[in-house]
């Protein structure tokens, strides 16, 4: 799904994504509601850039990177941690393109996420290729995301990418 996000663009660099595991749900400018397998997913994009709720039996899990006033937790390039039951591992990378390669990405990303039914991206007013995408899937036990912000200003596109799975110790206990 493609929205155009009516909002100023407010994370304009790179450099002011924080990253936040737990937060509340922040006001969206645009969401989709996802069921993956026992797991209801939301996939929201904020002014700021993106948040993504997960919900499953075993707990609930809250994702934010956005540009969040008085967060002290920059975005990182890796996080593995254990969430309830859950293993939690985040990546992000800032690739910095051509004005020329920039556009063509931006196209290609917008094409891939607004064309599949687990993707959802926003333009923001000003430029074609500043955006925010996600796109979920399930795959072998986990939910797992993929995210792009778009600096078209900087040619800067930062990727980030989720993975969320029941931990072994739980899955045993389950299945035993």
């Amino acid at each position: 799904m493609l929205t155009t996000l009516n909002t100023a663009y407010t994370d304009t660099r790179a450099a002011d994504l924080a990253w936040a595991l737990g937060r509340e749900p922040l006001p969206a400018l645009a969401t989709l509601d996802l069921e993956l397998a026992d797991a209801k997913l939301q996939l929201r994009l904020l002014g700021a850039s993106h948040q993504v709720l997960l919900e499953e039996e075993r707990g609930n899990c809250s994702e934010t990177v956005a540009c969040l006033p008085g967060s002290s937790t920059p975005l990182p390039l890796g996080v593995a941690k254990r969430v309830g039951n859950w293993e939690y591992e985040f990546s992000a990378r800032v690739e910095v393109l051509s004005p020329r390669s920039f556009a063509g990405r931006a196209q290609e990303l917008l094409a891939l996420v607004s064309d599949h039914p687990h993707g959802l991206a926003g333009v923001f007013p000003g430029s074609p290729h500043a955006f925010t995408a996600l796109l979920a899937q399930h795959h072998d036990g986990q939910v797992n995301w993929r995210t792009w912000h778009a600096y078209p200003q900087d040619g800067q596109l930062v990727a980030t990418c989720t993975k969320v799975g029941v931990r072994a110790s739980a899955r045993h206990l389950t299945t035993g």
